[in-house]
């Protein structure tokens, strides 16, 4: 992933070695990070309990906002592929509870595939 995907938008799946010591603190003991997918700044992290939005916000990215969502909350989740001229993907998730479903932008390469099927999997049965 070099400098030039990352600025539009094309960044995918990032290594979760990189990411182990930002998130140590936010992990519960023997929760384990698994996959992580980037656009950007932004962030989606899947472990083996939860997902994790990760929303850095300003110039500088200090203030972070991190939405986790236990996969036993998740209701529906569906993702609108890019299209020919379309630069973005849109990922969209229900949870219980909630009327209106949290909407995040994917770039085009930014592994919508792969978060469906890791969505799927940890589908409550």
């Amino acid at each position: 992933m070099g400098l030039i995907d990352t600025l539009f938008g094309h960044a995918g799946e990032r290594p979760v070695e990189k990411l182990a010591e930002e998130f140590a603190p936010l992990l519960a003991p023997g929760e384990t990070l698994q996959r992580a997918f980037g656009l950007i700044r932004d962030l989606i992290v899947f472990t083996d309990r939860r997902m994790i939005l990760v929303d850095k916000q300003g110039v500088t990215g200090s203030k972070v906002q991190y939405l986790s969502i236990p996969y036993r909350s998740i209701v529906m989740f569906s993702v609108e592929t890019a299209g020919h001229f379309d630069m973005d993907s849109e990922l969209r998730i229900w949870l219980s509870g909630q009327a209106a479903p949290i909407a995040r932008t994917l770039g085009r390469d930014s592994g919508a595939r792969e978060i469906l099927a890791l969505l799927a999997q940890h589908a409550p049965r």
